[in-house]
């Protein structure tokens, strides 16, 4: 079995930032990534521009240069590529976790899809995209249902439906039918999210107004069929015609999984994992949370930005730690 100080579970911004604290620090570590290198910003819209500022999602105090002052989604991918080679990042890419065990003399076994590791510590840096929320009504799992937009080509010529309000669901929508897609809105509140970006929120208000865009408020989905979809509004179901239905709900993380490792979810209404603020130690010993995961169900209150703290923090308690035993 293969034994480390360290492992790091996820291998997006906060995964790779932990990485290069414990590099710097001399740790043995090892992160385990389930998909692709950043695999979440690989999964973002193919044309996303992030709302903060290259500067503010710089890790590892290498600078992340832009062509503008907020960059691009292919200029994130290609600053964290060149972050992992630079500080030859240990990464096992497309290496599942799938349950971690206590050992009896101190430290945990990790059972992967692939390998078996033990470890002294553990961070879970899983982050929350790629855990959807489901509508949870009859059809949603049609293949015409997509809960993670990459492009709007598919869509030209289509009758497309958009779920949701915020900052996600209007960059599709408007995309979608600039691309010459039909846009019909689901918003179950009563306006666009007044928190959606401030060069985002006036388009997409304008092209309600005027029409282009067709926008239900106060409306749920209840069955989505192969064409069409059955809403509800403040007069009652009513059926649309559709032959997409782009269902940008929001994310969560992934439960089951911190749930398998054995890290307490208090079931209340934000079921942030438990850890402590300090050093966001969890209730298991020795095992940390860091970046969005701290969140639970507030994932509009953590980003990559305002946790690029969270690696140094962890890597400075662990080494506490193995002072006290060697002292």
């Amino acid at each position: 079995m293969k034994a480390y100080d360290l492992i790091i579970i996820g291998g997006g911004p906060t995964g790779l930032n932990v990485g290069i604290a414990a590099a710097k620090a001399g740790l043995n570590y090892l992160i385990l990534e389930k998909g692709a290198l950043v695999n979440s910003i690989y999964n973002f819209p193919a044309n996303m521009t992030f709302f903060s500022t290259s500067k503010k999602l710089e890790i590892g105090q290498i600078p992340f240069v832009s062509h503008l002052d907020k960059p691009t989604r292919a200029e994130a991918l290609e600053y964290y590529r060149r972050l992992t080679e630079t500080f030859d990042l240990k990464v096992n890419l497309y290496e599942p976790v799938d349950h971690m065990k206590q050992l009896e003399g101190g430290g945990y076994s990790i059972k992967t899809a692939y390998d078996t590791y033990q470890t002294e510590s553990v961070v879970v840096a899983t982050g929350f995209y790629d855990t959807p929320n489901l509508l949870n009504v009859p059809g949603e799992d049609l293949p015409k249902v997509v809960h993670y937009y990459r492009d709007a080509h598919p869509y030209v010529g289509q009758k497309v439906l958009v779920i949701g309000a915020r900052n996600s669901a209007c960059d599709v929508a408007l995309e979608a039918w600039q691309k010459g897609a039909e846009v019909t809105m689901a918003i179950r509140g009563g306006e666009i999210h007044e928190r959606v970006k401030y060069w985002i929120r006036p388009n997409i208000v304008n092209r309600i107004k005027e029409g282009s865009i067709d926008a239900h408020f106060h409306t749920v989905v209840k069955e989505i069929r192969p064409k069409e979809v059955v809403l509800e509004g403040p007069e009652g179901e009513f059926t649309i015609e559709n032959d997409f239905v782009l269902a940008m709900t929001g994310y969560q993380p992934n439960y089951q999984l911190l749930e398998r490792l054995g890290i307490e979810i208090p079931q209340d209404e934000d079921r942030v994992p438990r850890h402590k603020s300090d050093n966001l130690e969890t209730n298991l010993p020795n095992v940390y949370l860091a970046g969005v995961v701290c969140g639970g169900m507030q994932t509009n209150t953590l980003f990559i930005e305002n946790t690029r703290d969270h690696g140094e923090k962890i890597i400075q308690d662990i080494l506490r730690k193995k002072e006290m035993v060697a002292g």
